[in-house]
């Protein structure tokens, strides 16, 4: 047998382990990923079942609010996009914990952000205040679910090379607790012509502020298995008891302070550094 008749034996034999390992109980496509493990490549059957289930709770908590919101049960609509926004925080938290972290895990933990974060709020907000709008409603509201799917895009390749203490751009979760807290807060409104413009005028602002080259904190830089003094527990509580004084107006003021705080700081380091330039001229 020559090297030619061989290479051709071998990839077929390749081909055949590979069909087998693919092989499964139930008709669903298995999933195989590529992992590095001492240097090298392992091929891993399956998922992590734990971040997962966080994820996929999320994922299911931006679908109700959906359906919350055709049904304009806006008040339920909104705490569900508040739900999501908790268990996205958690997922990744317990993957890095449990040392559960994948690339599957990764993508799905994108596209339930897109649903909770990028398609809920949009929706809600439209089925509340800009549906009177008409094409200047939907084209608002489209604007910042495209602006979420953007950002989520841009996220997912710079990961590796931005600074971790910063969000470049509004996140997703945060822009989606601007408008969700908005609708909570004014879920029994009558909705004025004038209202609904100005909620058009945020919704666009917050897409925008997505896809921005604004810098956010990103509060990872917490250590949340290291030890804090005292006062941190009470300043902990604290702000639990005042968010449930008012969940809805609190929760509105905390969003709308987060989302400022990119522009109003980005203003003033231009408004520095003219400075600087100005007394180095003279």
């Amino acid at each position: 047998m020559n090297d030619k008749e061989k290479s051709h034996d071998n990839n077929n034999i390749h081909a055949l382990e590979d069909h087998r390992e693919d092989d499964g109980l139930l008709p669903v496509d298995e999933h195989v990923e590529e992992v590095s493990e001492n240097g090298q490549k392992v091929r891993r059957r399956g998922i992590y079942l734990l971040p997962n289930l966080f994820t996929t709770s999320a994922l299911f908590s931006g679908f109700y609010a959906v359906i919350a919101g055709m049904n304009q049960d806006f008040e339920v609509a909104a705490i569900a996009i508040f739900v999501a926004m908790a268990l996205d925080g958690l997922d990744g938290r317990v993957a890095r914990l449990t040392n559960t972290t994948s690339e599957f895990g990764v993508q799905y933990d994108s596209l339930s952000d897109m649903v909770s974060f990028g398609l809920a709020p949009a929706l809600v907000m439209f089925s509340w205040a800009l549906a009177p709008l008409g094409k200047l409603g939907w084209a608002a509201a489209f604007a910042f679910a495209a602006c979420a799917a953007l950002r989520l895009a841009r996220f997912n390749t710079q990961v590796k090379v931005v600074d971790k203490r910063y969000f470049i751009g509004l996140s997703s979760p945060a822009a989606a607790a601007v408008l969700a807290s908005i609708v909570w807060s004014g879920h029994d409104w009558q909705v004025s012509p004038e209202f609904s413009v100005l909620a058009a005028l945020v919704t666009l602002v917050a897409g925008l502020l997505m896809v921005s080259n604004i810098k956010y904190s990103s509060f990872k830089g917490i250590d949340f298995k290291g030890r804090v003094p005292f006062v941190a527990m009470l300043a902990v509580i604290f702000v639990f008891v005042v968010i449930t004084i008012d969940p809805p107006r609190v929760l509105l003021g905390l969003s709308v302070v987060y989302g400022l705080s990119g522009p109003v700081l980005w203003a003033w380091s231009r408004l520095v550094a003219l400075r600087r330039e100005k007394k180095s001229d003279d």
